[in-house]
């Protein structure tokens, strides 16, 4: 990928957008029953009436489409016949498409016909964004590439992600993993001699978060000057943004920056400790006040009152006597009570829960932070919502995860496609 011209600087982190002089006409949606905007909820959501032409797979790609559809974009699935391959993965993988392309449409093309890159470049040329995650090169292959779009459409924003943004890695492959490895990440998570990646996605995650607040912005810019731009945003340059806090704490120190398990924390006290009935509850005491509280509601007046403990400094040098102290205290109290009085001495404190665990959590539940959802294969279950509110915003389910072309009849005839044209591009006999 070449650095395009009239660039304009990252207005993020791992971010990029780069303007289209010409000016095109904006898309309305076509008068197919099943496309019309209908007056209901989602009419009032931020997004609503923009149209988002999805080329991605497994987490990238669909976790910005995600966060588009959720607040209120029409986000189409653009998919092969045989479907995402997302849909069959195992492992980690099983939740890939359940979770990331909630609230969307599928219409399964194969890009690699004739008729079938016609029909991608229709919808593109109606869209207000696209969205791909493929190769370096893949979308040019295709015909779909930014300079093929811009021409059909100059009002579009084309959102390209990567691995890396452009420079000497661009055409490296670059998996979530991998870009932990390359920025510190696995290195800060494990201890020393045992990189460790995190737990969750989350450089795809991040990655598809700064696509999306890319797209908002240009769209922002659209309305102001009229133009189409092509933004980008990365794997390897999220997960930089991440290590900001070190990179400025390696500037500041004239040792190298430990990992988080051996670190010097801040706090003295910020630390798991096993209870009674073998659960372990995360403490943390970030003032001298809170400090005063815990000693006090945990019936540690003796604590409270040795002098060499008053300020954190003081604790954090006395660690090596403090923390044998309060893992016995802990060990003679089951989770609940730990858990009551450090609700009651207002501290900081969590007990270490698996992911299952979320779908009993009382304040998930009663906030509304979940999506009742049926998975693909008919699964009931709830999955998170996006981690935001905004007043007056709907925070429903518009769409199941779509089956594979689920939509591609309707979708297709809101741009025009006649019944025997649609049969022929479907191969659906007649």
């Amino acid at each position: 990928m070449s650095v395009m011209a009239g660039f304009i600087p990252a207005i993020h982190v791992g971010v990029r957008v780069t303007s289209s002089s010409a000016i095109g006409t904006t898309w309305m949606p076509g008068t197919s029953p099943g496309m019309t905007k209908k007056k209901m909820a989602s009419d009032s959501l931020p997004l609503a009436g923009i149209w988002v032409a999805e080329f991605g797979h497994t987490i990238l790609g669909p976790s910005c489409g995600m966060i588009l559809a959720d607040l209120g974009a029409e986000v189409i699935k653009v998919e092969p016949p045989e479907g995402d391959r997302t849909r069959r993965l195992k492992g980690f993988g099983t939740g890939y498409f359940g979770f990331f392309n909630r609230n969307k449409r599928s219409l399964a093309l194969d890009l690699k016909s004739p008729a079938g890159k016609a029909a991608a470049l229709r919808l593109i040329k109606r869209a207000d964004v696209v969205i791909e995650n493929f190769a370096p090169g893949t979308m040019g292959r295709l015909g779909l590439d930014y300079a093929a779009a811009a021409a059909a459409n100059p009002k579009l924003i084309y959102c390209s992600l990567k691995g890396f943004l452009p420079g000497p890695y661009e055409q490296r492959a670059a998996l979530d993993e991998v870009v932990q490895m390359m920025s510190g990440l696995a290195y800060m998570t494990g201890p020393t001699g045992r990189p460790l990646r995190a737990g969750a996605s989350v450089v795809d995650i991040m990655g598809g978060t700064f696509g999306a607040l890319a797209i908002v912005t240009a769209l922002r810019q659209r309305d102001h000057d009229g133009r189409g731009r092509l933004v980008e945003a990365s794997l390897f340059e999220s997960a930089a943004f991440l290590m900001g806090q070190h990179l400025a704490y390696a500037a500041l120190s004239d040792k190298p920056v430990p990992p988080m398990p051996e670190r010097v924390s801040a706090w003295a006290i910020y630390d798991p400790f096993e209870t009674k009935d073998g659960e372990k509850l995360f403490i943390g005491i970030t003032s001298d006040q809170q400090w005063e509280r815990f000693c006090r509601a945990f019936g540690r007046s003796d604590l409270a009152a040795d002098e060499s403990l008053h300020t954190n400094n003081q604790r954090i040098a006395a660690r090596p006597r403090l923390m044998p102290a309060l893992a016995e205290l802990f060990k003679r109290l089951p989770l609940a009570e730990a858990e009551r009085l450090a609700a009651e001495a207002d501290i900081s404190y969590a007990r270490v829960a698996r992911p299952e665990d979320l779908f009993d959590d009382p304040h998930l539940n009663a906030s509304g932070g979940f999506l009742h959802t049926t998975l693909p294969g008919g699964v009931r279950t709830k999955l998170p919502q996006l981690p935001l509110r905004i007043a007056d915003m709907p925070r429903n389910l518009r769409r199941e995860p779509p089956e594979t072309g689920e939509h591609s009849r309707e979708i297709l005839a809101a741009l025009g496609y006649a019944n025997h044209e649609i049969d022929q591009l479907l191969k659906v006999p007649t």
